[in-house]
């Protein structure tokens, strides 16, 4: 078999992948509790290769930085779904206020925390090499991220999101698309499946390249929310609480995306697309997913009371949102000097799991909203370590130091 039926074989194979739940919706067929979460979770894996192809082929057209920037967005738009329905209902039932907070930390959480190690752990795997190394001109996601985190630890101090958030954090996540527009352009080096399209007429491969972020990000859309309903029904028979199914089982549902990309990109040899578009996805969901909430959850409150309100955070949503701000600052710092090794990739899912071992241990004691004193001093515990850890790397690192400043002043390249 020649390379081109095998990689057409291949799109075939995950078109029908992604289509194949569409079909199940149109004709109304009834799925059992466990196939009810494999049949759309298989769609999703589908759509991933479909988005990994059509970020290849756009990088032909537009500079590497803004095709990797739409592609983390498409593929977080399973999150956003679920994140903003949360924070809608949440207008109108209170219950809903910390299922919305516990699912946009969770997410940011486990990007930072299993993304980024699982990523390097599987370009390992392919290459053998113990390091990333990025390029300079991914300065501009580090500086971004790191304008976003900084302002995160705002919502812990006022302790709400609020519209004035929405605008602040609709400006960052604009300012970072426009700047990676005119990132500098270089052709890639294509394979597999992108490859076998690129040699197509343009005008044809741009439809083509259209065509399959659209198909994509439909097939998510359409899939995301009978996943995660098919996850979390699923989790409650066997009795995993509510707060953990929402916290960690529903976004690494709608995280799988740009998961599945990211590990497909570090598989093919390719770490710099692959690291950076969870980079990406952690500005989108840093900036553009917490933007969303106080505007849903405010339209939400206006249609129901006639009064548009921001979302306040009670005591344990303070603390996961502090949280979540300090894992982010001490992943930035690691990957301040644009090197991203094993030990700083073992740092990170140790701690991460850590924390989420601790609490699935205790899974019965903690009630909706993550609610549990020992539960609190573990948080806050883990949360001033990644401070403190972050701050001492800094402290005692020369190069690192240097790094961020070179971070926050420097310019980058457009030509």
């Amino acid at each position: 078999m020649n390379d081109k039926m095998k990689h057409t074989l291949w799109m075939l194979f995950a078109l029908g992948l992604a289509v194949q739940f569409s079909a199940i919706r149109i004709f109304h067929l009834d799925l059992g509790p466990g196939w009810a979460a494999l049949w759309p979770g298989l769609a999703v894996f589908g759509a991933a290769f479909l988005l990994s192809w059509a970020a290849e082929l756009a990088q032909l057209e537009i500079p590497q930085t803004l095709a990797i920037a739409f592609l983390a967005l498409i593929a977080v738009v399973p999150e956003y779904a679920v994140d903003v329905l949360l924070a809608w209902k949440a207008g109108t039932d209170p219950s809903y206020l910390p299922r919305a907070a516990a699912n946009m930390t969770g997410s940011n959480r486990l990007l930072i925390g299993v993304g980024w190690p699982i990523i390097l752990f599987a370009y390992w795997w392919k290459t053998r090499k113990t390091a990333i190394e990025l390029p300079s001109e991914h300065g501009l996601e580090i500086k971004v991220l790191l304008i976003a985190t900084v302002y995160s630890f705002i919502f812990a101090i006022k302790q709400s999101f609020t519209i004035i958030d929405t605008f602040i954090l609709l400006g960052i996540f604009i300012y970072y698309m426009v700047c990676a527009a005119k990132m500098k352009h270089e052709e890639p080096e294509l394979e597999g499946p992108a490859k076998m399209l690129a040699v197509v007429s343009r005008p044809c491969r741009i439809l083509i390249t259209i065509g399959l972020f659209i198909l994509a990000g439909f097939v998510i859309f359409n899939a995301a929310e009978p996943f995660v309903e098919g996850l979390i029904h699923t989790g409650k028979v066997w009795g995993i609480s509510d707060f953990l199914l929402i916290q960690w089982l529903a976004p690494l549902a709608s995280e799988s995306p740009e998961f599945i990309v990211a590990i497909i990109f570090a598989l093919r040899a390719n770490p710099v697309s692959s690291l950076g578009t969870l980079i990406s996805s952690k500005i989108n969901q840093w900036t553009l997913l917490i933007a969303t909430l106080p505007m849903a959850y405010g339209i939400s409150t206006f249609v129901a009371y006639g009064s548009f309100k921001g979302m306040a955070l009670d005591h344990q949503q303070v603390q996961e949102v502090f949280l979540t701000s300090a894992q982010s600052f001490f992943a930035l710092v690691l990957l301040a000097n644009f090197r991203f090794a094993m030990v700083e990739a073992l740092a990170l899912i140790v701690l991460f799991s850590g924390q989420l071992i601790w609490q699935i241990a205790h899974t019965s004691d903690i009630h909706a909203g993550g609610t549990h004193p020992e539960y609190d001093k573990v948080r806050m515990g883990f949360a001033f370590a990644y401070v403190v850890f972050g701050l001492a790397v800094i402290m005692f690192h020369k190069g690192r130091r240097c790094a961020v400043k070179k971070m926050l002043f420097r310019k980058h390249a457009n030509t």
